[in-house]
């Protein structure tokens, strides 16, 4: 007997990151923590191998009232101070001056299943990146969208040409193109597209867009971990330049932002000419998010305006110095990359680095190989994830050279 409906699909998810995370959990237990590298870990970890929570933070969260952690938020869109402030956070640093509005979501996930839902008919294709975060595949799937696939890199650039041409092969076949930039501080590669780099990816979609309406989905999960933080948000400024016929949602995390990852709390953040075309996205994503998860945590919105509007100085402060540490670990970690041959896409500001891998077998060699030496990383489509923010400074110096010394030895297997 079957219960499930005949479209769904039932292979079991297998998530690779935490069945690796389970694996080095138990090497540090048989071995020692100090004998294993895990550089699977996507948060930000301190020195000492503790995952790092805002001081500024969290003392703002005990701060809260019982009743207002337990009460449902004031809205399904989201509290409305916490939504004028997301505003304000996101487009207001960077001067972008265009019609918006802003939908709570649970983490920086909700924001990207919302451009999923709502833009696309079934059967309908997205455009990723063909390095990216395993998710946005499954949420196309799991929204009855096909996907393909553009090439992030043209040597040590963004490959716009590529991306040109996924959207050229859409044009006719498709009311819509909805194409999702992972930006700045790319989730794996650490890549962050330049300014100019942008102003041809939108002179591009207003070309396409007088024919077939263009959305671009813009995760800015690790935005406020940029190396140039003042400047994080000088590209968005770009999207003014956008015709009435192409639209923008970033995806803003507070989750990463406040190291809250588990209060998961984020925020679609719409941008358009037209303030009719942005209150008609907003409708159809206030639908979607009372259907969907009803309201985000009240006490994850109350916290980040009390944050940001009385602790904004402590708390910059506090993640400066992780910002700080993050560059001396990808310093460490490129410049040992560098002087020994080992291939990383290119890397600029973030959590991670990937070593350049495009051939599979390859890749599960050098996979295996590096946990029997207790080396324990994430496999990702064309290479290999180093999660940088989670490995000390000790543990960063000379892994590089480990890494490059064990895929010599996989190519010979």
């Amino acid at each position: 007997m079957n219960f499930i409906k005949e479209s769904a699909d039932k292979k079991p998810i297998v998530d690779t990151v935490f069945a690796i995370v389970a694996k080095a959990k138990e090497a540090k237990e048989k071995i020692g923590e100090e004998n294993v590298v895990d550089a699977t870990i996507g948060s930000l970890y301190d020195e000492d191998g503790h995952i790092v929570a805002y001081e500024s933070v969290f003392r703002s969260f005990d701060q809260i009232p019982d009743a207002k952690k337990a009460a449902y938020a004031e809205s399904f869109r989201g509290n409305p101070d916490f939504r004028e402030l997301v505003k304000e956070w996101t487009l207001g640093q960077g001067n972008v001056r265009l019609e918006s509005s802003v939908i709570a979501t649970p983490g920086g996930t909700g924001a990207v299943s919302l451009v999923m839902s709502e833009f696309l008919e079934t059967n309908e294709t997205v455009i990723l990146p063909d390095i990216a975060w395993g998710s946005y595949a499954l949420m196309a799937k799991d929204k009855q969208l096909k996907a393909v696939t553009y090439e992030m890199f043209e040597g040590e650039h963004f490959n716009l040409n590529s991306l040109k041409q996924q959207v050229n092969a859409l044009v006719g076949k498709q009311n819509r193109i909805v194409v999702v930039i992972n930006d700045p501080c790319h989730n794996p590669t650490g890549y962050t597209m330049t300014k100019e780099e942008w102003h041809e990816l939108i002179a591009f979609l207003n070309e396409t867009a007088k024919t077939t309406p263009c959305i671009i989905l813009n995760d800015i999960a690790y935005i406020d971990y940029s190396y140039d933080l003042e400047h994080s948000r000088d590209y968005m400024r770009e999207f003014e330049n956008m015709s009435d016929q192409v639209m923008a949602v970033i995806a803003m995390s507070c989750s990463k932002t406040l190291t809250s990852y588990g209060l998961r709390c984020g925020a679609a953040v719409i941008c358009a000419h037209s303030k009719e075309s942005v209150r008609e996205a907003e409708i159809v994503f206030e639908k979607s998010a009372r259907a969907l998860w009803s309201n985000v945590n009240n006490a994850a919105m109350i916290n980040f305006v009390n944050v940001v509007k009385n602790h904004k100085e402590e708390f910059l402060n506090e993640k400066k110095e992780y910002i700080d540490l993050l560059k001396k670990r990808s310093s460490i970690f490129m410049d040992e990359a560098k002087a020994c041959g080992l291939p990383v896409y290119p890397y600029k500001e973030g959590f991670f680095v990937t070593i350049k891998i495009e051939d599979n077998d390859l890749k599960e060699k050098y996979h295996a190989l590096l946990m029997e030496h207790h080396i324990f990383t994430v496999q990702v489509n064309k290479g290999i994830r180093v999660g940088i923010c989670s490995l000390s400074v000790e543990k960063t110096k000379g892994l590089a050279l480990k890494m490059k010394t064990l895929l010599d030895q996989a190519h010979t297997i």
